[in-house]
């Protein structure tokens, strides 16, 4: 199966599109696939679009803002190295994205590919609450059931999950949840689901489990003990 040019991550700003090679009509398939995907998770969210150095008349670009207009979503900028595109995005009264210069600028520290941006949760989750975040997500209390956690990224709890859990909501299969008592009433990592049995999600405080991280493996979810390296 040949890579996907479509690369979506999570960012302090919110949602970021990166559209690579391939055939303009055949990328935004993708995204509108991929933004069906997710639908909650991308609603009246403001997206960041990179297209590198394509060249895109206004009736392509249109055709973007079109199609994240369906999902509720807004282009909130547009980042180009074409003048084309730029030309095309300020006659649309697209905000073009300043140049990304900061590895240049002395005392910036720029983030390595493992770091992304991450929100932490200081308290329990109680039942009909919910946090979403297009980045990963720490919560240092209890997610109960009803409860609900949406991360773009990873889901990191220091405490119990009874909740439901998606992580790589993005569409992002690399993505892991960890916690010290994992028996979710549903667990989702990118497209995968997978419910935790009923004896598990319904129990108490058990002082005899122990941590355990969740992710993909041969194309389903799997958990094992958490060792942190």
């Amino acid at each position: 199966m040949a890579e996907s040019q479509v690369m979506i991550k999570g960012t302090r700003k919110g949602p970021s599109i990166t559209l690579g090679e391939g055939e303009w009509k055949s990328l935004l398939a993708e995204v509108q696939d991929r933004l069906s995907q997710a639908p909650a998770f991308f609603r009246n969210s403001n997206v960041h679009v990179n297209v590198g150095n394509r060249n895109l008349s206004t009736d392509e670009l249109r055709w973007l803002v079109n199609i994240l207009g369906q999902h509720s979503v807004r282009l909130a900028s547009l980042r180009t190295d074409s003048e084309v595109s730029s030309s095309a995005a300020e006659t649309l009264q697209i905000r073009l994205a300043l140049p990304e210069s900061i590895s240049d600028v002395p005392g910036v520290r720029v983030p390595t590919p493992d770091v992304s941006e991450g929100l932490l949760v200081r308290r329990t989750l109680r039942s009909g609450q919910l946090v979403q975040h297009p980045g990963h997500i720490v919560v240092v209390g209890d997610i109960n059931p009803g409860a609900e956690v949406i991360a773009g990224g990873d889901v990191i709890v220091w405490g119990r999950v009874r909740g439901t859990v998606q992580a790589g909501a993005l569409g992002d299969s690399g993505s892991i949840v960890c916690a010290l008592d994992l028996a979710p009433a549903q667990l989702r990592i990118g497209k995968l689901i997978a419910i935790s049995p009923e004896e598990r999600v319904g129990r108490g405080a058990d002082t005899s489990r122990k941590p355990e991280v969740a992710f993909v493996q041969d194309g389903q979810i799997v958990a094992e003990p958490w060792h942190p390296r």
